[in-house]
């Protein structure tokens, strides 16, 4: 019996090297666009947050002056920080002549998007 070494070096295969960074690739790719997807949603969170903000400080200041808003609409600038906002607030009477629906929504610069819309029933005090 001859008993035969073998003189091979340990390493990987040139295969198994390809397969190994396919692989990592693949894993780095779906990292990155995670990342990027967190990045959006921050952005986007910011200004939600902000455009609400905005939209609550509209009606509490409807609220604490006691206002009897006429019916009808306007829109007004109500910018939050760097972030500039347009308010678009609209009046609307109700079923009951004592009340009436306060509905502002709050839109990007270009008023291409509503971020958000918030509504309050506002009584007469009188």
């Amino acid at each position: 019996m001859s008993c035969r070494l073998h003189n091979r070096n340990a390493g990987f295969t040139l295969l198994e090297v390809l397969v190994a960074l396919v692989i990592v690739g693949t894993a780095l790719g779906a990292s990155l666009r995670a990342v990027g997807s967190l990045t959006q949603n921050s952005g986007d969170l910011r200004a939600a947050m902000m455009a609400t903000w905005s939209a609550e400080n509209r009606l509490t200041r409807i609220r604490l002056a006691q206002e009897w808003p006429a019916i009808g609409s306007r829109q007004f600038p109500c910018p939050q920080g760097e972030l500039a906002l347009l308010c678009d607030e609209q009046v609307l009477a109700t079923p009951n002549p004592y009340f009436r629906r306060v509905e502002v929504g709050v839109y990007d610069s270009e008023h291409s998007r509503r971020i958000i819309k918030l509504t309050q029933v506002v009584s007469n005090a009188q």
